[in-house]
């Protein structure tokens, strides 16, 4: 087993950092937990950025960090175990605590080494806890509310008992009856309930679900994603631009048969997709289809630049994907299905265009019309900029952040 334990601390001095009662404007002590994923994606990538953003605004963050790749040098019992609770992330959270005397500790992701045991490790030191839900883990074993290719809501509000009549985790069961007993027993000893102080919902969409689920409402507050951006590039732009993981929830099936449809009706149209994964088969010998693998940040954002639309055709409740704050920053509408927080962050005909889920003829005739009408969609594009800029920013999120975390330690000195 291996964890890291990470500090950085601004300086303003050892005895004013330790202060137990920090002025509205003073800085803060902030512990950060994340179980990096095996294969990096979106979620790794705001734990990053909200890490920077807190250190560069001079507060003292420290991390507690696992990494899924200690998975493999573990036995299938003992990894369950760990999902489910595990003694020694419990432990070090409760060490790194006693050490650092942070002011809040904010958690992104726990599955599956972390485990919910250092909500419990907080509880005792009285030091109040934000969780973001960057997905649905906490209602679906799954934690994509989606089975079989279809958005599915059996186990909202109820124990997930489906989930493991379904095998909702493709390929193991055995998985998704780990993820239920994680689910099973928080709910039942009160962890959800009383072990958080705040919750971070990335959209109205989301806290309406979590609410449904049975989370309390008054914990739950919105605070969206958000990416640090340059000038948006004004000039001529073409094509389509696909970036993400090449995985089925991301309705690469409707894209490519979209794109077939489409390439008959103006085969000279251009689609480039950046990302990697099972379902690259699908797009990679299509007519137009340029496959540019996966791409560092600086790539993608250059991509964008050029680009004339960014198709969002995912089939699950995406929660808020990065992808979309980085074309508006680019000022990049965006075509996305009309599924969950998707048809909230995209306004139709504002900042982008919305179709149906899983509707290919209706993603095709999108594309189409954006094709044939540039100045719409470059108006478009100036838009979805000028909602990055009212929404998405880094010093709004840093405002909103703070906000949260006030509130909590707020919370937690009013009920000591």
């Amino acid at each position: 087993m291996s964890a890291v334990m990470r500090g950085a601390a601004p300086g303003e001095g050892a005895d004013a950092a330790r202060s137990n009662a920090p002025a509205a404007t003073a800085p803060l002590r902030v512990m950060m937990v994340h179980n990096a994923y095996q294969q990096a994606g979106g979620e790794d990538g705001v734990v990053a950025a909200e890490l920077a953003l807190l250190r560069s605004r001079g507060h003292e963050v420290h991390e507690l960090r696992r990494h899924n790749d200690e998975l493999a040098a573990m036995g299938p019992l003992a990894a369950a175990g760990q999902a489910v609770w595990s003694t020694a992330s419990k432990a070090q959270a409760r060490e790194l605590i006693d050490l650092t005397q942070p002011d809040v500790v904010h958690v992104h992701n726990t599955f599956s080494l972390i485990s919910p045991s250092v909500y419990w490790a907080c509880a005792q030191a009285g030091v109040p806890v934000v969780q973001t839900l960057h997905n649905f883990r906490l209602v679906c074993p799954q934690a994509m509310l989606l089975r079989g290719g279809k958005v599915c809501e059996e186990c909202i509000g109820r124990m997930p008992w489906p989930a493991l009549v379904h095998g909702c985790n493709p390929g193991s069961r055995a998985r998704t009856a780990v993820m239920l007993g994680m689910v099973a027993l928080h709910r039942a000893i009160g962890t959800w309930q009383h072990k958080v102080t705040r919750y971070i919902a990335l959209n109205e969409f989301c806290r309406d679900k979590f609410i449904q689920a049975g989370l309390p409402a008054h914990k739950i507050v919105v605070k969206p994603n958000f990416v640090a951006a340059g000038t948006a590039v004004p000039g001529t732009r073409s094509g389509v631009l696909f970036v993400g993981r090449l995985a089925p929830e991301k309705g690469i099936e409707v894209l490519s048969e979209a794109w077939r449809t489409l390439v008959h009706r103006a085969p000279a149209l251009a689609l480039r997709v950046a990302g990697s994964g099972p379902e690259e088969r699908r797009l990679q010998t299509q007519h137009g289809v340029t496959m540019l693998g996966s791409l560092g940040p600086a790539a993608v954002r250059a991509e964008m630049q050029l680009a004339q639309v960014l198709v969002l055709p995912s089939i699950w409740y995406e929660n808020f994907p990065l992808t979309l704050v980085e074309a508006y920053a680019s000022g990049l509408p965006v075509i996305a299905s009309r599924i969950g927080a998707l048809a909230e962050l995209v306004e139709h005909g504002e900042t982008g265009l919305l179709f149906e889920p899983g509707d290919a003829r209706g993603l095709a005739d999108a594309l189409q019309w954006a094709t044939r009408n540039p100045a719409a969609m470059l108006a478009m594009g100036a838009k979805a900029r000028a909602r990055y800029d009212a929404r998405y920013t880094p010093d709004i999120n840093y405002a909103q952040t703070l906000a949260v975390y006030r509130s909590a330690i707020d919370e937690a000195k009013a009920a000591a």
